[in-house]
């Protein structure tokens, strides 16, 4: 008899072989699936060649291993075949997808246009032929409208799209044989006309909410724009012609409510608003046209304003930068034009400020409204208010001074930046750029003609300085760009701001060098006016003894001193920019620009504002002769004041040796710059009193010596201070002053200048020699600072 336990283990080891084996067949059918799954997709979406699940799956078992290599060549295999089916088949497929666009789409839409303008020029030629009366072209022309209408009605349960085409166009016809019939032939009054427009909006209105097509609007709607050019030849009646326009761009309104159609949108807004432009430069009146042209500007700048707010308010979507840009294009044009408007108007100048007035309270109302109705997002409430805000700030000088577009356009600058910094909105930071480069460029252009006009016979072009109109836009443009760099340095270390991308980085930089420019400028061409002014006042008509003809002439020491005050009051501005600097902003970037700055005004003086101050003191000293004008002691005083501000910018660069946030070692670059402008001032001095005691000798006895003892106080000061540079700067000067007694001094000195040279010198070297040799131990063992 069989033992039971020999049973028990054969079961048991056949049990263990049926649930390995029950999980092979597992494991294999999971593999079959996704094998499956991966043909489908590579049959349905050709791409590259994927590796099948079944030949990445890691297996020790050899029959796994033999189902995963015929997985593997049966996926390959399938794969490729699959691949090569769908790309047999989506060329075939590409090829009927633009047929299908061509056939079905382009082909009808050209031809409803071509359509439309072949009736026109029937029209047109049949006017100019008389081939028919006026009666029964208009007749034809709503016949043909009529057929083509109720062929398009006809088609729309079957052929939608084709439709849509047909009944756009035939509302075109309506509109143009309408225009033509009483704006040609005064066939109707204009009641009749302007009710037959309207039922044809509505109309097309209705056709295409119910039809869910753009194509229809804008055919039978913009297309309706080229009507008045088409029949070019017909009154000139502009009232016409624009009550049309505000027809049209109502039923764009009404569509506007329904449908968010943006080439719609697009298309009329340029079309309407290039029209009118055309027309203001080309036909305008102001005795004819005031009164109208103000209305219709108001009428399309209302239903463009509420068609770009009212489907994205219904819908309470948010605005993208295409819906900002438009509502700020909308503003401007509005704004500009009516502006020039009331400008070229007598009564109008003195309006100009109410005017700016009625744009904020406009952009009020409807940020009220958004607001307590809670109709959109709080951005968009900023942006209308910041609107409402950019017309007030500019409506008192507007209503004095011309300079409203730099105003509002740094305005509107510093409104976008704000919302997009502090709201954290990128789309409107990213439009403020464009806007401060426009603001900039506005006010140098304002600079360069406002400033230029002064005519001393006309006293009234005269410029008061710092007291003008054309000052306090500087100013208030100053205090926008501040704003804005002020705004930029509290956000500078948000988290949101350690993700922005290139160009919203430029616009940061951008802002404190924009903000630099405009303030040192503003302040220097009032400067430049006021010295300008005198020296267009200072001329005489005189007849010069000896000459027969009378001429013009200036004090000239005038522009000496202009070009003067300018260097000093650029060192003054870049000394003050670099304790700011150094005091509060701590820049890397912006101590480095002023350390390059400082050099180069200080090398500016040396090279122009001694020259100037040079030809003062020829003015002062040669004063007797001058009959004409009165030379003062300021000829010689100006020197000293350009002195101190020299000074001032030296020790302003020197203090950013001594910060930390610089990171930057020029000490040797300083020592140079400090000690060649010392030297430079002091032969200029040498020089100034030299001519007032009228020493003869000054630029070759006096110059020499002075630069021999320049040099040995360097060598002093170098083996003092263990500072090499300073010993070989005086030894190079040294060699300088060598070279000038040899070739220049000696061949106009006598003998007994050429002693007293040749001894100085002489001496000076000794001097020199001797120190060498006495401290040389701390010269070999020193460390350069």
């Amino acid at each position: 008899m069989t033992d039971p336990r020999d049973q028990i283990k054969l079961l048991t080891e056949r049990l263990q072989l049926l649930l390995r084996r029950q999980d092979e067949f597992s494991r294999e059918i999971e593999m079959l699936r996704k094998d499956i799954n991966l043909l489908r997709k590579s049959h349905e979406n050709p791409g590259p060649s994927k590796v099948l699940s079944a030949a990445v799956a890691p297996t020790k078992e050899p029959f796994e291993e033999e189902v995963q290599d015929s997985a593997f060549v049966s996926g390959q295999g399938n794969t490729f075949v699959g691949k090569e089916s769908a790309r047999t088949a989506k060329n075939p497929k590409l090829k009927l997808d633009i047929e299908k666009f061509i056939g079905e789409n382009l082909i009808n839409k050209i031809g409803i246009i071509i359509t439309v303008i072949g009736v026109a020029i029937g029209a047109k030629y049949s006017m100019d032929h008389d081939l028919i009366s006026p009666l029964t072209r208009i007749i034809l022309g709503y016949l043909a409208g009529a057929g083509l209408l109720g062929f398009g009605i006809r088609l729309k349960q079957k052929f939608e799209n084709y439709s849509a085409v047909l009944v756009s166009g035939a509302m075109a016809i309506f509109y143009f044989i309408t225009f033509a019939a009483y704006s040609f032939y005064n066939l109707y009054p204009q009641g009749i006309a302007f009710t037959l427009m309207v039922i044809f909006t509505v109309f097309t209105v209705v056709a295409a909410i119910n039809y869910n097509r753009q194509v229809i609007a804008l055919i039978g709607l913009v297309g309706a724009y080229a009507i008045p050019f088409l029949l070019s030849e017909g009154s000139d009646e502009v009232m016409v012609l624009f009550g049309y326009m505000a027809i049209i761009n109502i039923g764009i309104l009404i569509i506007a409510f329904k449908k968010y159609w943006k080439p719609l949108y697009y298309s009329s807004f340029g079309l309407t608003w290039f029209m009118f432009f055309v027309w203001y430069l080309s036909k305008y009146k102001t005795e004819e046209h005031f009164g109208m042209a103000l209305i219709f500007m108001g009428l399309f700048f209302l239903i463009f304003y509420m068609a770009f707010l009212g489907y994205k308010l219904l819908q309470k979507e948010k605005f993208g930068i295409t819906d900002v840009i438009l509502l700020l294009l909308n503003s401007m044009i509005f704004f500009g034009l009516g502006y020039s408007i009331l400008n070229n108007h007598e009564a109008g100048k003195q309006l100009l400020g109410l005017f700016t007035l009625i744009n904020a309270l406009i952009h009020f109302v409807v940020g009220f409204l958004i607001y307590r109705q809670k109709l959109a997002d709080v951005n968009l409430f900023y942006f209308i208010i910041g609107l409402v805000l950019v017309f007030i700030t500019i409506a008192v000088p507007v209503q004095l001074d011309g300079n409203w577009v730099t105003l509002l356009w740094a305005g509107e600058a510093t409104l976008l930046f704000w919302l997009g910094r502090s709201k954290h909105v990128t789309i409107y930071e990213q439009l403020s750029f464009p806007l401060m480069l426009l603001a900039v460029l506005s006010i140098f252009e304002d600079w360069s003609w406002v400033y230029s006009v002064y005519d001393p016979v006309d006293s009234g072009t005269k410029i008061r300085p710092l007291l003008n109109l054309n000052f306090l836009t500087s100013l208030l443009s100053i205090c926008a760009f501040g704003f804005m760099y002020w705004t930029d340095l509290n956000q500078r270390d948000s988290p949101s701001n350690k993700s922005r991308n290139t160009y919203l980085r430029i616009i940061s930089m951008s802002i404190p060098v924009i903000l630099v420019l405009i303030t040192y400028f503003a302040l220097r061409i009032e400067i430049t006016t006021y010295w300008d002014q005198l020296y267009l006042d200072s001329a005489l008509f005189i007849t010069p003894e000896g000459q027969d003809h009378p001429s013009y002439l200036w004090n000239y020491d005038i522009k000496s001193f202009r070009n003067i005050w300018t260097i000093n009051y650029t060192l003054l501005f870049m000394s003050v920019l670099s304790f700011i600097n150094i005091k509060r902003l701590k820049s890397h970037q912006l101590g480095v620009f002023q350390i390059g700055i400082n050099t180069l005004a200080i090398a500016f003086f040396l090279f122009i504002g001694l020259y100037g101050i040079s030809e003062l003191r020829e003015s002062y000293l040669d004063r007797i002769n001058n009959e004409y004008y009165h030379i003062g002691a300021w000829n010689i005083i100006i020197r000293y004041v350009s002195y101190f501000f020299v000074g001032l910018t030296l020790y302003a660069t020197y203090m950013y040796k001594r910060q930390e946030f610089l990171k930057l070692r020029f000490s040797i670059g300083y020592d140079l710059l400090l000690y060649i402008t010392i030297l430079w001032i002091s032969c200029s001095e040498l020089i100034h009193w030299m001519d007032i005691m009228e020493f003869t000798q000054s630029y070759k006895l006096g110059l020499s010596i002075l630069w021999g003892l320049y040099a040995l106080f360097l060598i002093v000061l170098g083996i003092w201070k263990n500072k090499k540079h300073l010993r070989i700067m005086a030894i190079a000067l040294f060699g300088v002053t060598l070279v000038k007694l040899f070739l220049y001094d000696i061949s106009h000195l006598d003998t007994l200048a050429k002693t007293v040279v040749f001894v100085s010198l002489g001496v000076l070297l000794l001097i020199i020699s001797f120190l060498y040799n006495k401290y040389k131990h701390i010269i070999s063992n020193e460390v350069e600072k």
